[in-house]
């Protein structure tokens, strides 16, 4: 039987409040399911929650709310915190990025978790 985690977008105000709302859908009352995009990668990869078949279902309820939470205002702090953290080597392209989401252009941080559950767990996310 498919397992449904269910997300209600409007209580998705921001990234660290995402990460309490899908922690909560899969493991409950405090559960985790990442802190970070590599370890939200990693927990839909299994082993975190979600059955051992990888028969799973994340339903985004009103997931239009979560992506105005999660625009391109989120994303310039979130790249801005990229930025003080990014090799040397590195801050240029962050930079540009930011740059970018500054200007309401590019993808966002909606954009980036939902290409990551697509690419970890195909088919799988359903936006409502």
């Amino acid at each position: 039987m498919t397992a449904t985690y269910v997300i209600d977008g409007r209580e998705v105000t921001g990234l660290d409040r995402f990460w309490q709302v899908i922690g909560e859908a899969v493991n409950g009352p405090g559960g985790y399911f990442g802190t970070n995009l590599d370890a939200f990668a990693d927990c839909l990869s299994g082993g975190y929650g979600t059955p051992p078949d990888g028969d799973f279902v994340i339903e985004w309820r009103h997931h239009e709310a979560s992506r105005r939470a999660l625009g391109h205002d989120e994303t310039v702090r979130r790249l801005d915190e990229r930025l003080q953290k990014a090799h040397p080597s590195n801050r240029p392209a962050v930079q540009a990025d930011r740059d970018r989401a500054a200007a309401g252009e590019g993808p966002t941080v909606f954009d980036w978790l939902v290409d990551i559950i697509e690419a970890q767990a195909p088919g799988r996310l359903r936006l409502e």
